[in-house]
Order: structure tokens, then sequence, then C-alpha cells
């Protein structure tokens, strides 16, 4: 593609509707952001870590750094708590003052939320050349009840979600600007510079490493004429990629470091963490600065990630209170996870649950089975007419699968919210088997009749979202109105005074 042809996609048309996304997204993902005023889920871990760096304290943790100093960044940006040192001696915060505010530990988890969806839309708009069906594709992000909910909260996933869209759409534009150098290796560098970025917020974010491959057969198998060409424009996009990638990586790991100077001995390991002689003599002599030091403490800190794996328990389908669940549950919505619940008055009580927008969750997965029929399809009993976006098809199949493949041999507990990236992918096949399918079972689908289907897809999205608002913005319900959304037995979906009925835990025997 030109650039005149980028520009064109990019045009007046696709920036009015990129601003409608953006505003959508504001309203659903960042407004009002630091309410509830209370902890949840695992904001009693992150927002500990983020004291210890807003104090310069030493410690380890099993994620890499990145999201937990956006979370004290924006904590030290607003500074809207007069102390912020109440947690420096836990790494588990409880017990809030009075007062204590959110607005600042929540900022960045919230605005980059909220920012995915453009990126999202820019990610469509590239796929399908058509602002239209990129708005409403983008609904699948921007109406997403556990999606909204969790990246509320001072949490990993929705800096992580950011990261994997910008590595995305990075890998597009790529190969939209393969014959542009200038632009070609912009985008090489936004690829490494976005990756490194994901991969020091989750481990889980080494799944995209699978793009490179897909990007290195596309480039080498446009044009053969030119191997020495071929092969110098790679080594350039390798290098540029590297580069970045190191950039922002090591850049990191070394604030990371640089910020935890001082030794708490209040912290696990007399505040050393399962640190190796040599990291420890570090900390004592002062040295967690010096580039000499870097290698060192990296080693360890990364050791430690399967230290603490170690401790973490296994799924246990016997506990009556287990909120963890099987991976292939997760396509379904299965489980939902009670953050927190409180009654403000009279019967009515207030909810913050992680649960599913089941229409974008259950259509995603249905997406994914089409597009391994398409690809079957066409493998072993080839159309007429070849599928237009294969290749696309292929990347983003390979990416789901791949994780979840992963992701099924952990032997640790593990939750709803992990399924967030291969959602997210789900997303894109989504988009990509909505511009192949030209007929489903009997009906024809005419260009007329696609938009308008798409449009009533969008509106059954906002409607569910409409439906399960309650449980996202911690919005009081009657137990009779909980128990109207509760109709899928898998998502365990259980009001204060209901028995629990659980289809995954049942008591195991002695």
């Amino acid at each position: 593609m030109t650039i005149a042809k980028l520009k064109e996609t990019f045009s007046r048309p696709a920036v009015l509707f990129g601003l409608l996304v953006l505003l959508l997204s504001y309203l659903t993902y960042f407004q009002n952001y630091s309410y509830p005023p209370q902890l949840f889920w695992d904001e009693n871990y992150h927002i500990a870590s983020a004291q210890k760096y807003l104090n310069g304290v030493y410690f380890m943790e099993p994620h890499p750094p990145l999201a937990k100093l956006l979370i004290a960044l924006g904590e030290k940006m607003y500074h809207p708590n007069v102390a912020t040192d109440q947690f420096i001696t836990t790494d588990y915060a409880r017990d809030l003052p009075d007062g204590f505010s959110f607005v600042g530990y929540r900022f960045f988890p919230a605005l980059l939320a909220w920012l995915t969806a453009p990126v999202l839309f820019g990610i469509f708009l590239l796929l399908t050349r058509n602002p239209q069906q990129s708005t409403l594709l983008s609904f699948l992000y921007i109406f997403d009840n556990a999606l909204i909910v969790h990246a509320r909260g001072a949490m990993l996933e929705s800096t992580l979600l950011f990261f994997i869209a910008l590595t995305i759409l990075a890998f597009l534009l790529l190969l939209e600007t393969k014959n542009k150098p200038n632009a070609f290796f912009t985008s090489a560098a936004l690829f490494g510079a976005s990756f490194g970025a994901a991969m020091t917020t989750k481990d889980t974010a080494l799944i995209l490493i699978l793009l490179l491959p897909f990007l290195l057969w596309r480039l080498w198998s446009e044009d053969r004429k030119d191997m020495r060409a071929i092969q110098q424009k790679i080594g350039r996009m390798l290098g540029a990629m590297g580069v970045s990638f190191a950039v922002v990586f090591c850049g990191v790991w070394y604030a990371h470091f640089a910020i935890g100077t001082h030794v708490n001995p209040s912290l696990p390991d007399n505040g050393y963490y399962q640190a190796s002689d040599e990291y420890k003599a570090i900390l004592d002599q002062g040295l967690t600065r010096a580039f000499s030091s870097f290698p060192v403490m990296l080693q360890d800190s990364l050791k430690f990630t399967s230290h603490y794996a170690r401790g973490v328990p296994r799924l246990d389908l016997c506990k009556k209170d287990e909120n963890g669940s099987p991976f292939y549950f997760w396509p379904l919505g299965a489980r939902s996870i009670n953050f927190r619940w409180e009654t403000p008055e009279g019967t009515d009580y207030r909810y913050l649950y992680l649960q599913v927008n089941p229409i974008v969750w259950w259509a995603s997965f249905a997406a994914v089975l089409l597009a391994l029929g398409l690809l079957a399809s066409q493998l072993f009993f080839p159309f007429k007419e070849h599928l237009k976006h294969r290749f696309m098809l292929t990347v983003f199949v390979t990416l789901y699968i791949c994780y979840m493949i992963a992701i099924s041999s952990l032997d640790r507990v593990m939750y709803l919210y992990h399924y967030f990236p291969p959602l997210f992918f789900g997303f894109i096949i989504l988009g990509l088997v909505f511009l192949e399918l030209k007929r489903f079972w009997v009906w024809e689908f005419t260009p007329q009749g696609r938009k308008m289907g798409l449009l009533l897809f969008g509106l059954l999205i906002f409607a569910a979202f409409q439906f399960y608002r309650p449980l996202t913005y911690y919005q009081p319900l009657t137990d009779e109105q909980f128990r109207r959304r509760a109709f899928f037995p898998l998502w365990e979906l259980t009001c204060v005074k209901c028995d629990k009925v659980s289809s995954l835990v049942v008591p195991c025997k002695n």
C-alpha cells in the first residue's frame, strides 16, 4: 500500500469516527474511575508495590515492573494522599486510612484502558478500510463489562492489553509500509518498543513473538527477484526492532532497580526477597544504579518469578470458595469473580463483579471456531474463491491457539482475566470472519445486509453491557434483579443471600 492510500484510510471520516470511539471509551473506562473508593482483588498487592517505589524501598515481585511503576507514577503526579508509606512494610495492603484516594493509583491503568479503544479502532481500520465498520467492531472492547471492571482498578491487565494492541498495530503498519523505508523502519521501532513494554508488564506477552515469523515469511515471499535487497530490509528491520526493544526492556528494569535502594527488614527474607549473595552485596553497598550491577539484578529478578510460582497453589475444584477456573471454560465467561460487595441501604446490595458481556465473549469464541472451519476448509476442501484474509486469519488464530495451549500447561491456579489476551485476538478474528463471510446457512450477505447486521450486533453488545452495568460500576441491585442476570450456570453468579450452586466446584470426598 502506498502512503497516499494509507492516508486515505485514515481520512477525515476515519478521524471523526475515531474521536467517537475515544469518547465512548472515555465514558465506559475512564469516567469516575476512582469509584469505588475501596481496595479490590490484586490492588492490595500493586498499591503496596507502588508505595515501595514512592519511598525507594527494594522489593521483588513475580510480575515485571512497568505497570506497577506507572501505578506509582500516577500517585506521584496527583499526590492526593497526605501519606504514601502505609504499606511499605508489607506486600499486601489492607486497612485503608480514612479519606484514602485512588485517583493517583488507578490513573494510568484506567488511562491506558481508555486509549486501547482507539488503537483497536486503528487495527480494524487497517483491516476493513471502513470507519463505520471499525467503530462498530470496536464495541467489542468498549462495552465489555469484564474488561471494564478489571481495567478501572490499579492492576496490570489494562497496561498489558494497551501494549499488545500497539504491537499488533505496528505489525499491521509494517505490512502496509514495507515499500516505504522511512515509515517501515519507524513501524519496526514501534513494534520493538511496544513489545518491550508488553514484556515488562506481564510475561504472557511473550506470545507476541509469534508475529515475527509471520512477518518475516510475508516479507520474504513478496518479491524474490532481489534477494539481497530483501535480506538488507529484513536485517535493518530486525535491527530497529532489537534496539527499540532493548532500550525499553532494559530501561524499565533499570528504573526498577535504581528506585529500590533501601532494604526494609520487615519484608520477606529480612527484606532481601531470596536475593543472591551478589545482589545482597550490591544492595548493601548502594550500587543498584551502577550499570555493572544490572546483569546480576536482572538475573535474580527473573529467577524470583519461578521461585514465586512454586508457592502459588494449584486450581482446587474441591474448594467451595475457589475463584479460579479451568482454561477451557474461559471462552464462555466462566467463572465470574465477586471482587467485593456491600449493602448501602435496605435490602439492596452493591456488587463489583468480574462478569462478562455474553454477546462479546460468546460471539468472539464463535468467530474463532468459524475461523478454524474456514481455514480447515480452505486447506482440505478449497473454495472456488480463496479467502481474502487467509494470512491474517492464520496469524491471529495461531496466536489464540498457542496462548491457550501454553496456559493449559501451567499447573497453578488461573483466573478468568488470564483470558484477556486471547479474547483480544478473538475480537480481531471476529472482524476478519465478518469480512470473509458472504453467506451463512440460507442467508446471503448483501452489502446493505452486512451493514444492518453489524449495526444490530453493536446494539446487542450495548444492550448486554447496560444489563450488566450495575455489576460493573458498583450500583445497587435487589436479589431478584441479580438472579435475572445469573442465567448461565457456569458463571456461578451468586447474590449475597443466595446459596451458591456450583457447576464446577464439588466438595471432594476424603
